[in-house]
């Protein structure tokens, strides 16, 4: 609230200016952040308020707007109600998740010709204020799933730059990894080592119920199998095992081009035994590629597998 104030012009009038915008808390997506750790240790995110009005029907300044980087493929739901707000699939995408209050309005606007001296302003609006969880889900082309050391860590740290830490005990992958595969025409394409599954895993079991949600944003999936006992029936029940997890937790998994592979078979010496084991999984319905992810035989032939599937048959989503 201000009234006019100048030497010859007692009666200058009201000459209040309008509170500034509150500023506005946006989400944005970028290649620059790989994962939600930054937005652990703080949970509240202020912008800036509004600046006052001031004499000479000058206006305030708009609050200093909050850009907050996640990475894509982040999905952000309502806090109380759980309901997905806004789901991230590519970088560079801004999402406004609250909105500052409108600046309250100066004197000057309640001038009338019967109060030619309002001595009242209009308050400013709060800002919005929510609560809200974000989920990331891994974007890649191909989810490597199966059982506790199965190879998926050996086999994306032959096929990419990926590093993964790899032992023989299970859980060795905390993490999802990531790894990119090139290929010789310069096609390239995105593989996530999904952590371990077993059985149970939608319920909570083991690892993999942290991570089943990364699978649903893959284009394939490659079911990797440890064939080493080179029994046919265990093979098949490890098969089931990991198929069956998917299908609970999700009926759109099952959907998806799934391409089996047997590892290891460099600990079979009898090679007749690997024949027996393609015959029992034919028999069930499954075609198996067999690969040595420690030794590399059959892994280019995987990969052109792969490719041929990503770049042909599998739409892009």
């Amino acid at each position: 609230m201000s009234f006019h104030r100048e030497k010859f012009a007692p009666r200058g009038g009201p000459d209040g200016g309008d509170g500034g915008k509150g500023g506005d808390v946006y989400l944005k997506s970028t290649e620059e952040v790989d994962d939600l750790s930054h937005l652990a240790k703080r949970l509240k995110y202020k912008a800036g308020n509004g600046g006052g009005g001031s004499g000479n029907n000058r206006s305030g300044k708009k609050g200093r707007d909050i850009i907050i980087p996640v990475p894509p493929g982040t999905m952000v739901l309502d806090g109380e109600r759980g309901e997905l707000i806004y789901d991230f699939t590519k970088p560079e995408e801004l999402f406004l998740i609250a909105k500052g209050g409108r600046g309250g309005r100066g004197n000057a606007h309640f001038a009338t010709p019967t109060n030619q001296t309002p001595h009242y302003a209009e308050p400013g609006e709060e800002g919005e204020e929510r609560w809200l969880i974000l989920e990331l889900k891994l974007i890649a082309d191909v989810g490597l799933v199966g059982l506790p050391n199965a190879g998926k860590s050996t086999l994306i740290s032959r096929i990419s730059a990926a590093h993964p830490k790899i032992a023989s005990y299970p859980f060795t992958t905390l993490n999802p990894n990531l790894g990119v595969v090139e290929l010789p025409d310069y096609r390239r394409f995105t593989v996530a080592d999904i952590p371990g599954l077993i059985e149970g895993a939608h319920k909570g079991s083991g690892l993999g119920h942290e991570f089943l949600r990364h699978i649903e944003r893959t284009r394939l999936i490659v079911h990797l199998v440890d064939i080493s006992s080179a029994d046919p029936e265990e093979v098949l029940h490890k098969v089931e095992t990991i198929n069956k997890e998917l299908a609970t937790y999700s009926k759109e998994l099952p959907k998806k081009v799934q391409l089996l592979v047997g590892n290891k078979i460099d600990l079979i010496k009898e090679r007749k035994k690997i024949e027996k084991i393609a015959s029992k999984l034919k028999e069930a319905g499954y075609e198996m590629i067999f690969i040595s992810a420690l030794t590399g035989e059959g892994v280019p032939q995987l990969v052109e597998r792969m490719a041929e599937l990503l770049f042909s048959s599998v739409k892009r989503g």
